[in-house]
């Protein structure tokens, strides 16, 4: 072993119990754990420098101006969604991340039909928050960046990852506002993103394990939880029986696994009598195919083709969070679409619960089966509206891709509402046809009253709306198609891969200015 003389032992150990007292003074283990996001706008052109928010400015001026000569030598200014972490500026937060805003001014962008503002603040938060995830540092405080929400929404969708059957997980992080600001507005975007979480934790998680009596349960709790103004029922094979619902059985007789009805109320309005607003989602919890099988590549994403009822029913569970004064039904047939000696078969003709037969030509053309059914029931509850979500078909995905969740819809009120919630969060909505002429491609059917594929290989997204047309009477009614939607590689930045859950936002700020509306009726 080598030594040192006694005297270089003596000045290294001084060293040491000086940096271990700085440090003693300097950090607490609390502190030590704490990250901080601060945004940037790009600079203007009557600008010296790039603008801090206001809250970056306070904190400049509480370390006399480092941070800005540190982020001026570190590099070219920050362009929007970028990053930058620097270390030990200040005691109570050992790394500070600075997030590129963008424009100072940036409003509603028409072109882009969305407020390009919130939506620059959504996308630099999510990439700070992950910076100090990655530095595993347990809590991090997020600058409001001159909109709460929106800078909430950015954290919280961020930092979701589905790890659940993973024994290796990422450090779990914490968010919360900085400084004494718009606490109410920071509550409201923690909710609307733990709503679409949730509905992307019920598409992420495998089938064997999200099975229709599994997602009933899931929901059940969380509504329950959510607020007492609710009741769920989780209706048996029997009860679908019992109502006649012969399209959405002859989808689940091809599994072993039971199929549910599951019906979810919300009772939010001071009158119980209320007509209320019915939303019905598609509940395929593993689509096969079934005789129709598909192919084998990227089946594993069929796991998500429930995603109609989990972004429907997770907006639901986010308006008795909001405690909303309106009353909300949710529908969703549950069921798995497998081949099997049971299953349908192409050229079958089945009944649905308003009488009508259909042709099955295709029985990978299943979820529009199941919501035949469905919304037949939705009608019996005399209801303002009617929407109905479903990941339906790949030409929607074809069409739109994953910029926005198609909308057929009979009424011009209904869409411009689903439009201009969309412009607010971001998840955006976009018409499309719902004409007569696809309507002739469905209903000139050889064996039965309408056939579950059109005549025709063009406009699948279109003929499978105007399917489902045939089964609604209610003068304001949406079918969203959110199969383009349904993942996200890369393209929406403050979502990681994997299972999206939108447009549940979309649904949770459509329901908070409806019920804004009624209120002020």
């Amino acid at each position: 072993m080598f030594l040192l003389p006694l005297p270089a032992v003596g000045r290294v150990a001084a060293r040491r119990l000086s940096v271990q007292r700085f440090w003693n003074r300097s950090f607490s283990a609390a502190e030590m754990t704490k990250g901080l996001v601060l945004g940037i706008y790009s600079k203007g052109k009557e600008e010296d420098v790039p603008q801090f928010t206001s809250a970056g400015e306070s904190f400049d001026k509480s370390v006399s101006g480092k941070l800005r000569e540190l982020l001026t030598i570190s590099g070219p200014p920050l362009k929007a969604g970028k990053t930058r972490t620097f270390h030990g500026l200040h005691q109570d937060y050992p790394s500070v991340v600075i997030v590129g805003l963008g424009k100072k001014a940036a409003g509603v962008n028409d072109q882009e039909n969305w407020h390009e503002g919130k939506e620059n603040i959504r996308a630099a938060v999510a990439a700070g928050c992950r910076q100090v995830q990655d530095l595993e540092i347990p809590f991090v405080e997020v600058d409001p960046c001159g909109d709460a929400q929106a800078a909430a929404e950015g954290a919280v969708l961020g930092l979701y990852e589905y790890d659940e059957l993973k024994q290796k997980k990422k450090m779990m992080v914490s968010a919360q506002l900085h400084g004494s600001g718009d606490q109410e507005a920071w509550q409201k975007g923690v909710q609307f993103a733990s709503g679409q979480n949730l509905a992307r934790h019920l598409m992420e998680t495998p089938a064997n394990e999200m099975t229709p009596t599994r997602f009933a349960e899931i929901i059940e709790k969380n509504l329950k939880d959510a607020n007492s103004k609710t009741e769920v029922y989780v209706r048996p094979k029997s009860w679908i029986e019992e109502q006649a619902m012969g399209s959405f059985l002859s989808v689940a007789k091809g599994s072993d696994e039971p199929p549910v009805f599951l019906e979810i109320h919300y009772k939010g309005s001071p009158d119980a009598c209320e007509p209320p607003l019915v939303f019905v989602g598609k509940g395929i919890t593993f689509d096969s195919g079934g005789i129709s099988i598909k192919a084998s590549a990227n089946m594993d994403l069929m796991r998500a083709d429930m995603g109609g009822a989990a972004t429907i029913c997770s907006a639901i569970v986010s308006a008795a969070k909001l405690n909303l004064p309106i009353n909300i039904i949710g529908l969703a047939p549950l069921c798995e679409n497998m081949p099997s000696g049971k299953a349908n078969k192409p050229g079958d003709v089945v009944r649905a619960k308003n009488g009508k037969t259909i042709q099955v030509d295709n029985t990978d053309a299943e979820g529009r089966l199941i919501l035949a059914d469905a919304l037949c029931y939705a009608h019996t509850f005399n209801p303002k509206l009617i929407i109905n979500a479903a990941t339906l078909t790949g030409a929607m995905d074809i069409a739109l891709g994953s910029g926005a969740t198609g909308v057929f819809t009979n009424s011009t009120w209904l869409w411009t509402k689903l439009f201009e919630a969309s412009v607010e969060t971001g998840d955006r909505v976009w018409r499309m046809p719902l004409f007569e002429h696809y309507t002739k491609q469905v209903v000139d059917c050889q064996l039965a009253d309408v056939n579950n594929i059109g005549k025709y290989r063009s406009a699948g997204a279109c003929t499978a709306a105007a399917f489902l047309k045939e089964f609604v009477t209610h003068s304001i009614w949406a079918h969203l198609d959110i199969a383009g939607v349904m993942t996200n590689k890369d393209e929406v930045p403050y979502l990681r891969k994997g299972m999206t859950g939108r447009p549940t936002r979309t649904l949770i700020e459509f329901l908070l200015r409806f019920s804004q509306e009624e209120a002020n009726a």
